[in-house]
């Protein structure tokens, strides 16, 4: 009896992307001070998954940043440090959540982001998210990309709907907060074809 396919391996991206404005690049160990510094903020953290970051937080979190620089299956993550004019303002992720199959490469995205509150308001995160979708449909052979986030997150759901996102669902009290009560999650998400006809 044989063994299941294995999906095929993608090649790395072509990095770093270059904007109008802004360079998209992997991480690397010397970026830990500076993401180090919006990190450790809670008022930047509130609505993320991890909370504001000690010490010991931000070597986990660096370690899996750096590391985070060609992915190829389900499971795994491409990080980029955003940079303005040689200052890092924020980060990018895009994990790949979903295959069709076993032996498809991976089909679903997820983005996510968080940035310097320093730097809010100058349309960087909106620039830089719209440069990883490109990557998302341009370079890997995505189907979907979708965001999940706090409703209370005002500014990212309205970062998701100038990248065309839709507003697709609200799911009521299915996060563990990290305060022990539970949150609502807004799902926001943009297919292929979509994307292709902005």
């Amino acid at each position: 009896m044989g063994s299941e396919p294995s999906p095929p391996q993608l090649p790395p991206p072509p990095l770093p992307l270059w904007t109008d404005r802004l360079v998209l690049r992997t991480v690397v160990a010397s970026d830990r001070a500076a993401i180090g510094d919006y990190c450790a903020q809670p008022e930047v953290t509130r609505y993320l998954p991890f909370p504001a970051l000690d010490d010991e937080g931000l070597t986990n979190r660096m370690g899996r940043l750096v590391g985070a620089t060609a992915p190829s299956t389900v499971g795994e993550f491409l990080a980029l440090a955003v940079e303005f004019e040689g200052v890092l303002v924020g980060d990018l992720m895009l994990r790949f959540t979903a295959s069709h199959g076993p032996a498809d490469a991976p089909s679903i995205g997820e983005l996510g982001w968080v940035f310097a509150p320093e730097h809010a308001g100058r349309g960087f995160a909106t620039e830089s998210a719209r440069a990883l979708i490109d990557l998302a449909f341009g370079h890997y052979p995505l189907h979907r990309v979708m965001a999940q986030l706090d409703p209370r997150n005002t500014a990212s759901a309205a970062l998701c709907e100038r990248l065309g996102m839709r507003h697709e669902a609200h799911t009521r009290e299915d996060f563990a907060d990290r305060d022990g009560t539970w949150g609502d999650t807004a799902v926001y998400g943009l297919l292929r074809r979509e994307w292709a006809a902005l």
